[in-house]
């Protein structure tokens, strides 16, 4: 057996909905992402026995974690390493202009290493939340199930990281807002379910 992570994207946020990159940007959850989130919350005390839960400091994910553990005395416990990954001066851009003006996402596939100003590479974003997830896998034992709220961009990354060897498969995994995917790292990486969203 092998410690199971339940990947849970966080729930909608305005730049979502609006079609604008939020990566390092604080944005709460809208109503509608309160209401993924406490659906989350309800499907998983029905239906998984969760042993802890960590998420990304960010507002959006910490807020998603707490409804989706609630009915738990659980803790929720931020790591750094699971933020989004930044675009810095580019961030709250259009995704349109971000493709139509500086053709970011061709631009960083073709170069993990590619970077917007004051943003990070794929290849820095690559290096934390593997290891991050890989810290989360540590502390617990192979029958525990651990919840893991993080970003899109993020968990695809991480994603074609431990399946695909290179980051820059980052583009074949999306993550709809509060969907739930299950990793495991050992003895080699494996997902069982992907994206899942009927419990919304």
């Amino acid at each position: 057996m092998s410690t199971r992570l339940l990947l849970l994207r966080h729930g909608l946020i305005k730049a979502n909905r609006d079609g604008r990159w939020h990566g390092s940007t604080d944005s709460p959850l809208t109503w509608t992402g309160r209401r993924q989130a406490k659906r989350t919350g309800r499907h998983l005390l029905a239906n998984e026995k969760i042993h802890a839960v960590y998420s990304s400091p960010l507002q959006r994910c910490m807020d998603t974690a707490k409804f989706a553990s609630a009915g738990t005395d659980l803790v929720v416990q931020p790591l750094e390493g699971l933020a989004e990954m930044s675009i810095g001066e580019w961030e709250d851009t259009p995704f349109r202009e971000l493709s139509e003006r500086h053709d970011f996402i061709n631009r960083s596939t073709a170069d993990i290493h590619y970077t917007a100003p004051g943003g990070e590479s794929l290849a820095v974003v690559a290096e934390r939340v593997t290891q991050a997830m890989q810290h989360i896998d540590q502390q617990h034992e192979p029958d525990e199930t651990i919840l893991v709220v993080s970003h899109g961009v993020a968990l695809a990354v991480a994603l074609a990281v431990f399946l695909e060897d290179s980051p820059s498969r980052w583009v074949n995994y999306h993550f709809n807002n509060c969907s739930l995917s299950e990793l495991v790292l050992s003895p080699e990486p494996v997902v069982h379910r992907f994206n899942e969203s009927a419990h919304l």
